[in-house]
């Protein structure tokens, strides 16, 4: 099976998140059901269903984080020299030729991705440009919206 990139920062969450379903939300449920299974006929005890459900997602979200854990290959860019070419998990400014206005990426795993944060997939039109890129060079990004031409102004592994 494929290695997946990601980030300290992305595998910290996950691991944060699989702790909390298993330590906080699992018992609860479980809580829950046995409350709801107190109450009598379960075929038509409301609650008893939805804590089922509730239970399912919180399974379902447990084994899909362990998933990605396991696929996932973390790379800490803080420990790769910056030579100034754009490589998974760099944080890169890119200066737009039509609007001149400089904007700043973190190109990160898919799960990761927050554009409002900054932070853009690898597989995102933007980061497949930008790939293998040096500072000074400009890069055509084909966008829904049509090309954007940007500069690359800055390569930074923080």
């Amino acid at each position: 099976m494929p290695r997946v990139p990601m980030t300290v920062t992305g595998e910290k969450k996950l691991r944060e998140e699989l702790q909390h379903l298993k330590s906080v939300v699992r018992p609860s449920i479980s809580k829950a059901i046995a409350e709801a299974r107190e109450h009598g006929d379960l075929r038509e005890n409301a609650e008893y269903h939805a804590a089922r459900e509730q239970q399912g997602f919180c399974e379902g979200r447990i084994t899909e984080i362990e998933r990605k854990l396991a696929d996932a290959e973390v790379i800490d860019v803080t420990r790769i020299e910056a030579g100034g070419k754009v490589i998974f998990g760099a944080t890169v400014t890119l200066f737009n030729l039509k609007t001149e206005e400089n904007v700043t990426y973190q190109i990160v795993g898919e799960d990761e991705a927050d554009v409002a944060a900054g932070k853009i997939s690898v597989a995102s039109p933007i980061a497949r440009a930008l790939m293998g890129k040096l500072e000074g060079d400009e890069v055509v990004v084909q966008a829904p919206a049509g090309d954007i031409e940007y500069e690359i102004d800055t390569v930074e592994h923080i």
